[in-house]
C-alpha cells in the first residue's frame, strides 16, 4: 500500500485558511483540516467557515469537546472522513454510526497519553485512527516515534484499519513513519514553507520508495 502525504490546514485566520487550501490544491488530492472549539484546544477554523475545492478529499479533524453538537453542520459539508478525539465528551461509537449512516468514514484520534485500549471496544466501527504526536491546535510539534507502538498494536488488532499520523512529520522521519505502519502522514509546517510543491514531492518520493519495507 502506498503512503499518502496529506497537507494539514491549521489556523484561526480565514485568509490564511484560504491561502493554505488553495496552495494545497495545487499538489495534493487530500487535505486534513483542523477545527478547534476554544475549549478542547485553541479556537481554530469554525465549521461554518470550512470549504475545499471540488474533487479534493477532505478529512475533518474535529478538536471539539462536544462534537455531537456540530453533527448537522458537519454532515452538511459532506467530508469523506471525520475524526473526533477519544478524549472528547460523548459516545464516539454512536458518532461513528451516525457518520456511516450518511456515507462518511469515521475516525478517532488518540492523544499521546491515551492508550489503544481506550478504543478497542469500538474498533469494529472505526475506519481510521489518528495517532497524535503534536501540540494540539498548532504546527511545529515533535514526532515522538515511540508512539509507533500504537500503530503496531492497532494493525495487529485490525489490519484493514487506516492509520494517520499528526505531529512533527517531515522528510527526516517520514520513512520511519511509513515503515511503522502509518498510511496517511499529515504534514503542517513542513509543507507550508516557501516551496510547498518541492517539499511535497520530496517527502512523497521518500515514503513511496521501493526501499520502504512497511516493517511493523
Amino acid at each position: 500500500m502506498s503512503v499518502t502525504i496529506c497537507p494539514t490546514v491549521t489556523t484561526d485566520d480565514y485568509e490564511v485558511y484560504r491561502l493554505q487550501i488553495e496552495q494545497s490544491a495545487q499538489y495534493a488530492t487530500r487535505v486534513h483540516i483542523d477545527l478547534g472549539d476554544g475549549v478542547f484546544t485553541r479556537k481554530l477554523t469554525a465549521v461554518e467557515d470550512v470549504w475545499w475545492p471540488a474533487g479534493m478529499r477532505a478529512d475533518l479533524h474535529i478538536m471539539f469537546k462536544e462534537p455531537f453538537l456540530h453533527i448537522p453542520a458537519i454532515l452538511a459539508l459532506g467530508p469523506q472522513l471525520v475524526i473526533v478525539h477519544a478524549e472528547a465528551d460523548g459516545d464516539f461509537m454512536a458518532f461513528a454510526r451516525e457518520m456511516h449512516r450518511h456515507g462518511i468514514e469515521a475516525g478517532v484520534s488518540l492523544l499521546q497519553q491515551t492508550p489503544v485500549e481506550a478504543i478497542m471496544p469500538a474498533l469494529e466501527v472505526i475506519d481510521h485512527v489518528l495517532i497524535f504526536s503534536g501540540d494540539l491546535g498548532h504546527f511545529g510539534g515533535q514526532a515522538d516515534l515511540a508512539l509507533l507502538e500504537k500503530a503496531r498494536r492497532l494493525k495487529e488488532l485490525k489490519p484493514s484499519l487506516e492509520l494517520g499520523w499528526d505531529g512533527g512529520a517531515n522528510d527526516k522521519n517520514a520513512r520511519e513513519l511509513a515503515d511503522g505502519g502509518i498510511d496517511v502522514i499529515n504534514c503542517g509546517g513542513y509543507l507550508h514553507g516557501p516551496d510547498p510543491i518541492g517539499a511535497y514531492k520530496k517527502i512523497l518520493s521518500i515514503v513511496n520508495s521501493s526501499e520502504s519495507s512497511q516493517a511493523y
